[in-house]
């Protein structure tokens, strides 16, 4: 919920997603005779964002965005470009340059173009590319292009937008007559599409396929052409995903049918690649917010869904089909690794693609079932983007090499388990200090992922983000990230475990996790620290409220009143699925799990941090729990970001948050006075 995640919608959230890796960080050799520096929050703006790794129609090539930071003078964003890289990884060149991002590239069928996402035009829009290279040329001229696929012959593309204003609400809006009535002109995403080629003016006028009262999330086309297979939902709002159905639509008539639809939430269809069936994702009934799916399979021209073997942890990303049409991809995470499978059509259980050692993530199949690109990372190891012929196993080939070679030690990460107070077993990631001397005992940090549903993988604990781990372990200190009961990864019952119960028996695995590493002679239980963002920062502000064996929290983005958070949220049926009801009829139980109302008597030196353009957990969150900390003469400091959303999109805002989450807990855990916030 409280995540930007992958796996469920770019529309709903969020925060804060190989066999063989060449390490792109790298110690220092034994004859080296300069120390090491140590790493910092800024040296994780130095690795390169690796994403959208899709092998050509032919699986001979490869295309994936590199990302990197932008902080000089105003600029302040993540500039993407595309690259283009042999599948064999013999060579790799950028392929889009200049000083807007290009996004979500699409390779043509007939593999001579690769379509891409700018806002160059000033929106965005879809562009095309010669794979050989030379200037780039703008297909659509709308007001904000979503996302995008070419029909099998290439003669015209797909894509997604949202309904522009009309011309008599941009002119009320320069009159400053631009009040608006909640609920009230929504604003649908359509379907269309458009001619890949201009006409005799060079125009390539676009055909809306969708002009029904329904907003669509995500589409397919049939291998012929003449159909798209589509899910909507009631309306754009992320609050609205459990109202989703499957519809098919003829591109030549307009013509759409139903195809799927119950109580339950059908999402993500992807036509089979003979075009006689669909396969996508089917909720439980009713949908869950804690999330249970399962993949199913329906014919093309209608009749009942068919359901496919369960999937390890009940809630699969599908991804597309084999070749020939006898089994389909998904991902999942398995405890603390993103993983590929294989699912047969004939009803066996699912096969697990790869190796269990390294992260698997954004994964994509060519147009044609048979080579898979995906990004490949691991807890010391940077992401770079592979590619692989389809089978079992994998056999991965890493093509890019983007990251810099930086000489400054990783902290050992390594997964731990232990047992919960009432005896569920738990699994985390501790990562030791740069320097740790085994019997040592070290300052211990605790993070809480987002979701609550989220889960904390062997991803790169280099990168950038508000909680710098491996700048954390330079600084001295061990970090425990715990999966707690409602985390993904573990099963569809380990993930529902937290329902009706935040700050329960969730607190308590954190809190016997904690006990676990001083049981193990790592931890100083008198240096302890906790943060954690969204729901993570629930937990760490009710952490607060529970117990004072922590020095310092940082609450990032956190809900801190779950009444007002749900009166304010752009998901309002979200807690009073986990509460079961809503709070006027179940009072004390909202009132009795939130850290507002528990709030009296709090003494640990809190940090609070939160963007001011959050609609998934108000601003507002983060003034309450400020205030009420204020008043009982509490050290407490709050920061607000402007512009920034529930996952930070600008790196010096990002940078800013690292930098004051290291210099808090070096301040209030060690005692030590830093200059690490500027």
């Amino acid at each position: 919920m409280l995540t930007i995640s992958s796996r469920r919608f770019p529309r709903i959230v969020g925060m804060l997603c190989a066999v063989a890796v060449i390490a792109a960080i790298a110690g220092p050799s034994a004859q080296t005779e300069t120390p090491a520096r140590a790493w910092t929050p800024e040296l994780g703006f130095d690795i390169k964002r690796v994403s959208s790794v899709l092998p050509s129609p032919d699986g001979r090539r490869v295309a994936f965005v590199v990302s990197e930071a932008v902080m000089q003078g105003e600029k302040s964003e993540w500039l993407g470009q595309i690259h283009v890289a042999t599948s064999d990884g013999s060579g790799s060149f950028q392929l889009t340059r200049g000083d807007k991002s290009a996004s979500s590239p699409r390779w043509s069928p007939d593999g001579r173009w690769i379509g891409f996402v700018s806002s160059r035009s000033g929106k965005a829009n879809i562009w095309r590319i010669a794979v050989e290279g030379g200037e780039a040329e703008m297909i659509t001229d709308e007001k904000g292009v979503s996302s995008f696929e070419w029909a099998p012959d290439s003669k015209s593309i797909a894509f997604l937008m949202l309904d522009p204003k009309l011309a008599d609400e941009e002119q009320a809006d320069k009159e400053k007559r631009d009040w608006r009535m909640l609920d009230s002109n929504v604003k649908m995403v359509r379907l269309y599409v458009a001619p890949a080629e201009g006409d005799a003016a060079g125009k390539r006028p676009s055909k809306n396929l969708t002009p029904g009262n329904y907003s669509v999330n995500a589409f397919s086309w049939a291998p012929d052409g003449r159909t798209i297979v589509f899910s909507h939902q009631r309306t754009p709002s992320p609050d609205d995903w459990p109202s989703a159905d499957i519809s098919v639509v003829e591109v030549s008539s307009k013509a759409t049918k139903t195809l799927a639809s119950s109580r339950a939430a059908e999402e993500n269809p992807v036509y089979s690649p003979d075009g006689k069936s669909v396969a996508f994702t089917m909720s439980i009934d009713p949908p869950s917010w804690a999330f249970a799916t399962t993949i199913r399979v329906v014919a093309a021209d209608g009749g009942s869904p068919r359901a496919l073997a369960e999937t390890p942890d009940g809630w699969p990303n599908l991804i597309g089909w084999a070749a020939d049409g006898s089994r389909v991809f998904f991902s999942e995470p398995q405890g603390v690794v993103q993983r590929l499978f294989a699912l047969p059509l004939d009803g066996k259980p699912p096969v697990a693609l790869g190796p269990a050692s390294l992260q698997l993530g954004g994964a994509q199949v060519n147009t044609t079932g048979t080579t898979i690109g995906f990004v490949g990372q691991d807890a010391e190891r940077a992401p770079e983007a592979f590619v692989s012929p389809i089978g079992d196993p994998l056999k991965p080939a890493q093509v890019s090499h983007v990251q810099p070679a930086v000489d400054a030690p990783l902290g050992r990460t390594e997964v731990i388990t232990w047992k919960s107070t009432d005896g569920l077993p738990i699994e985390g990631l501790l990562t030791y200090p740069t320097d740790y001397q085994k019997g040592t005992r070290v300052p211990l940090l605790v993070v809480v992922h987002g979701g609550p549903a989220g889960v904390f993988t062997r991803a790169f604990i280099g990168g950038a983000s508000p909680y710098p781990i491996a700048a954390f372990a330079a600084r001295g200190f061990a970090v425990l990230r715990c999966n707690v009961r409602g985390s993904s990864g573990y099963g569809r019952k380990f993930r529902f475990a937290n329902i009706g119960d935040w700050g329960g028996g969730d607190y308590r695995d954190i809190m016997a996790g904690v006990d676990a590493a001083i049981g193990a002679g790592v931890a100083d239980p008198e240096r302890l620290g906790v943060m954690g963002w969204s729901y993570g920062g629930y937990m760490t502000s009710w952490i607060v409220t529970q117990t004072r064996r922590f020095k310092a929290a940082s609450v990032g983005a956190g809900v801190t009143n779950l009444m007002s958070f749900t009166g304010t949220s752009d998901i309002p049926g979200f807690l009073p699925d986990y509460f079961g009801g809503e709070y006027w009829d179940v009072f004390d139980r909202w009132r009795t799990h939130s850290a507002m109302f528990n709030v009296k008597g709090v003494t640990t030196p809190t940090l609070i941090q939160h963007g001011e353009s959050d609609d998934r957990v108000p601003v507002s969150q983060g003034y309450e729990f400020y205030n009420a900390l204020k008043r009982q003469g509490v050290t407490v400091r709050m920061t607000v970001y402007p512009r920034q959303p529930h996952g930070f999109q600008e790196p010096k805002m990002t940078l800013d948050a690292a930098r004051a989450n290291l210099e808090w807990f070096e301040r209030h855990v060690l005692g030590r006075t830093t200059t690490a916030h500027q």
